[in-house]
Formats: structure tokens, sequence, C-alpha cells
């Protein structure tokens, strides 16, 4: 399911115009973003959690030639899956 997709699903499903339900959808994703930036988690009970985290530096190779390359520390998002929808996945 791409953006439009998912945009088109969720104004049928609240009763909402296509644009309301794609206002929404980027609220939603400019918030967790947001909060994301400032150190803090996103925890949807049930759902899953998006989570900040630290990367070290370290080293990679670049898979045609196999040379080492530096890699410098970063920050990155993970998505950890709630119980509910491990559930719904697994049965």
């Amino acid at each position: 399911m791409n953006k439009t997709e998912l945009i088109g699903v969720m104004a049928e499903a609240a009763g909402i115009s296509r644009d309301q339900a794609k206002l929404a959808l980027e609220a939603f994703t400019d918030n967790v973003t947001a909060s994301l930036t400032r150190g803090r988690d996103v925890r949807l009970v049930g759902f899953g959690s998006f989570i900040a985290v630290e990367r070290k530096a370290g080293t990679a190779r670049n898979p045609q030639t196999g040379e080492a390359i530096a890699r410098p520390a970063s920050r990155t998002a993970r998505f950890r899956v709630g119980e509910g929808l491990k559930s719904a996945l697994n049965g």
C-alpha cells in the first residue's frame, strides 16, 4: 500500500474527505518526525513504537570493490511492533 492508497482507505474508514485524510496523515508523520528529532519516542499501545536510536561510527564495505569505508555516527529511527499488531500478523 502506498501513501495515496492509505489516504483513500483512511478517508473511507473515517467518513472524511481525501483532503482531510491527507492532512491527518501528514500531521501524524510530521509529529512523529518532530518527536523523534527531539529524542522522544512515540508509543502507540497495541500497535508499536517509533524509537530514535544512535548508530556508532564503524566500518562498512563497498560491495563492488570490497574496499573498507568509514561510516560516521548517525541517528536513525526504528519501529518496534506492539503485541496487538504482532497478534494480528500471526493469527
